[in-house]
């Protein structure tokens, strides 16, 4: 049996190779807390953690739930940014916190993480999401033809036609930009960009017959005239939608009512 042989480094008291570049570092979270049924008014509190600045604003929340406060509530489900239920306000900006990463946001001062505007609070970063989804059903998201028999063939339709709309198929509803809207702030009933874009992804579909019944909708006093063409839609959405293009678009066809 070979005699146990004490390594130099470990001797002289040197950390052990592999630990002397340690990727952790330690971060604040400055987190926006609330809870109706605790207090009427919502607080800051501070989480200290150390953590790789490569992991994501999601990691950092697992890790504050996990393994500090288990009563921390926010949404997430696929963590990847298809699912868009982790949309909050960090470092001010609407962002997902799934594709956050820690680096990307100075994480030498205090990283701020609280709840997207314009929407009801529900508890800590969770919001009342039903009014953002009314106005997404109020401009039928949905394909809709004159023909009520069922289809014998493909609904065919050619590159050309399917580039015009392809911007807009890209939504998944998280709400960051509508939340990011200073009208949208001011006064809920408006539909707000994420409606309008869906709107645009079946007014200009070749495929659907009710392109004047959305367009009227968006006609209202809530409707699209409400933008104010400040960009902070097209600058929030995490797919890289132009929010602001498409809403000029269908101002234009309720002018002109060519689409």
């Amino acid at each position: 049996m070979a005699t146990p042989v004490v390594d130099k480094a470990e001797a002289a008291g040197q950390p052990e190779p592999g630990f002397a570049d340690s990727p952790y570092i330690t971060v604040t979270f400055r987190v926006r807390r609330f809870n109706p049924e605790v207090s009427a008014e919502a607080t800051w509190e501070d989480f200290q953690l150390e953590i790789d600045p490569k992991e994501r604003v999601l990691d950092a929340l697992h890790k504050i739930k996990w393994d500090v406060d288990g009563t921390l509530t926010f949404r997430r489900s696929c963590a990847h940014g298809i699912c868009g239920s982790d949309a909050m306000r960090i470092n001010g900006k609407n962002r997902l916190a799934c594709k956050t990463l820690i680096k990307d946001i100075n994480p030498e001062k205090p990283i701020t993480v609280e709840p997207i505007k314009g929407l009801t609070v529900l508890k800590d970063l969770v919001v009342d999401m039903e009014p953002f989804f009314q106005a997404y059903r109020d401009v039928m998201p949905f394909l809709i033809t004159k023909d009520t028999n069922e289809p014998t063939r493909e609904r065919l339709q050619s590159a050309e036609d399917r580039e015009r709309f392809d911007d807009t198929t890209k939504c998944i509803l998280c709400a960051a930009c509508t939340s990011s809207c200073p009208v949208f702030w001011n006064d809920g009933q408006y539909f707000g960009p994420a409606a309008i874009v869906n709107a645009h992804r079946f007014i200009f579909d070749s495929r659907d017959e009710a392109g004047e019944q959305r367009l009227e909708v968006l006609n209202d006093r809530d409707g699209v005239w409400r933008c104010r063409t400040t960009f902070n839609c097209t600058d929030a959405c995490p797919r890289g939608i132009e929010v602001t293009k498409a809403i000029a678009e269908v101002k234009r066809a309720l002018i002109t009512r060519r689409f």
